[in-house]
């Protein structure tokens, strides 16, 4: 069984979450790895568009979509979903330029995926992080959400030293 929303204005924009929260979202009873990521009570999502595939449990929101949950924002222009049949959320990959917020840390790259059982975000291809006035730029980066630790190959950037006294 496939579901399709099409974009016809904010009808859609404020119909796609629900829908896709209702197939999607376990009973309370449940343990969902999404309800550990961020923080927070519930995943917020926002797209143009809305296409679920309820027998092979996927789902893909594209153009402006918004992935929220606690301290953790992921956009990009599309985001792919996956979930079981209970239905629990097992990841999320969003692609065609990323920017994500994470405890203070902005984050920019092409691909992006989200292991909600690890609660590990993986940014690949060239990835950009900054907070307050340092910037790391590295080949992959790997955040992990819960604790805010980052792990980064192949870096280069500035980090600002305060001024001696």
């Amino acid at each position: 069984m496939r579901l399709r929303l099409a974009p016809v204005g904010i009808l859609v924009r404020r119909l796609a979450p629900m829908v896709l929260c209702a197939v999607m979202m376990p009973s309370p009873s449940a343990a969902d790895p999404i309800l550990a990521v961020g923080g927070g009570d519930a995943l917020s999502l926002q797209a143009d568009q809305l296409d679920i595939d309820v027998s092979a449990g996927d789902a893909i929101l594209t153009g402006n979509v918004t992935l929220a949950k606690g301290d953790l924002k992921v956009s990009c222009p599309r985001i792919e979903l996956k979930f079981d049949p209970s239905p629990h959320v097992k990841w999320a990959r969003g692609s065609g330029g990323v920017s994500a917020d994470v405890r203070g840390v902005h984050a920019e790259a092409p691909d992006v995926e989200l292991d909600l059982a690890k609660q590990v975000l993986d940014l690949r291809g060239g990835v950009r992080l900054s907070r307050g006035q340092g910037w790391l730029q590295a080949d992959r980066a790997t955040i992990d959400v819960s604790s805010g630790k980052v792990t980064m190959s192949q870096v280069k950037g500035s980090v600002p030293v305060p001024p001696a006294k």
